[in-house]
């Protein structure tokens, strides 16, 4: 199944985190939070302004971005848990 996001929304697939601490000691999957770094499936459109205008996404397909604790849907499509949120939910680009 494909995900078209709709107006300004996105598709994020959260990056897993080390299961390991810099001390070597290892962080069972229970205890550990989840990441709060995704990479971008999809995109939507962009947002339209009071005139009725597209302003383009500042996002694009692959980009790493960082969001908040609380940010955006959990829906799992095809076995995968994604997240869906508007790009106002995003922090950063994370480049390299």
């Amino acid at each position: 199944m494909k995900l078209r996001p709709l107006h300004d929304r996105v598709i994020v697939k959260r990056v897993e985190q080390e299961t390991k601490t810099a001390s070597g000691i290892f962080i069972p999957d229970n205890a550990a939070e989840k990441p709060d770094q995704g990479e971008v499936l999809a995109v939507g459109p962009g947002k339209r302004d009071d005139k009725g205008e597209l302003s383009p996404m500042s996002v694009k397909v692959g980009d790493r971005v960082l969001f908040g604790k609380y940010a955006g849907q959990t829906v799992k499509v095809d076995g995968d848990e994604l997240m869906v949120m508007r790009e106002d939910d995003l922090m950063a680009v994370i480049e390299k």
